[in-house]
């Protein structure tokens, strides 16, 4: 808050974050108080969890990272990982018999969650590429190329994802987080993180 560049409205949003945050016990608290029947049951305390992620933990205002007292890094997938969100990515698509995903995932090291959905979408989209590719070898035009698609439709449906397809799309999909960005994650939870 208070930063020359902010707008005023997402100063208010901020600061009406952080009211609700500080008042979230206090209201609770209150009823209880104010419950004078010694017969009456008393009520359940109610448990509010606040959960949060960004991208850009270092742009958090002081006053909300205060707030938050759980501060935890969640680092890049590691190989398990990323083959595990391979197969995620994946489900509902026919693999081809010699994809691998154990070496996708040696092979994307650095690779984020994001990345990797990336290569699975490029992927899923080759057959649809050769169909496109045919069609322009042809000299066909636009109108004639969907219809080529539509022809061509339940042929689409049956194609199975290869290796080399996915290897292909690796190649296409750069890894979106440099070592200067991890180094700056891990000092940012070195100053500020809690476990």
């Amino acid at each position: 808050r208070g930063a020359d560049n902010e707008h005023e409205a997402s100063r208010r949003v901020k600061t009406e974050l952080m009211v609700q945050m500080d008042g979230v016990d206090v209201d609770d608290e209150e009823e209880e108080d104010t419950n004078e029947d010694e017969d009456a049951e008393p009520k359940k305390k109610k448990t509010v969890i606040v959960l949060a992620a960004t991208n850009t933990p270092w742009a958090l205002d002081d006053a909300l990272r205060r707030r938050l007292e759980k501060r935890i890094y969640i680092p890049l997938p590691d190989g398990e990982g990323r083959a595990q969100l391979f197969r995620i990515n994946m489900k509902g698509l026919e693999l081809h018999s010699d994809v691998d995903l154990d070496i996708l995932a040696t092979k994307c090291d650095g690779y984020s969650g994001a990345d990797v959905a990336s290569v699975c979408r490029d992927a899923a989209m080759m057959s649809v590429r050769r169909i496109m590719e045919e069609a322009r070898k042809k000299g066909l035009n636009k109108d004639a190329m969907q219809l080529m698609l539509k022809q061509q439709k339940e042929q689409l449906y049956g194609t199975a994802v290869s290796m080399d397809d996915l290897l292909l799309a690796l190649k296409k999909v750069n890894k979106s987080v440099s070592k200067d960005d991890l180094e700056r994650y891990v000092e940012w939870m070195n100053e500020f993180g809690s476990v």
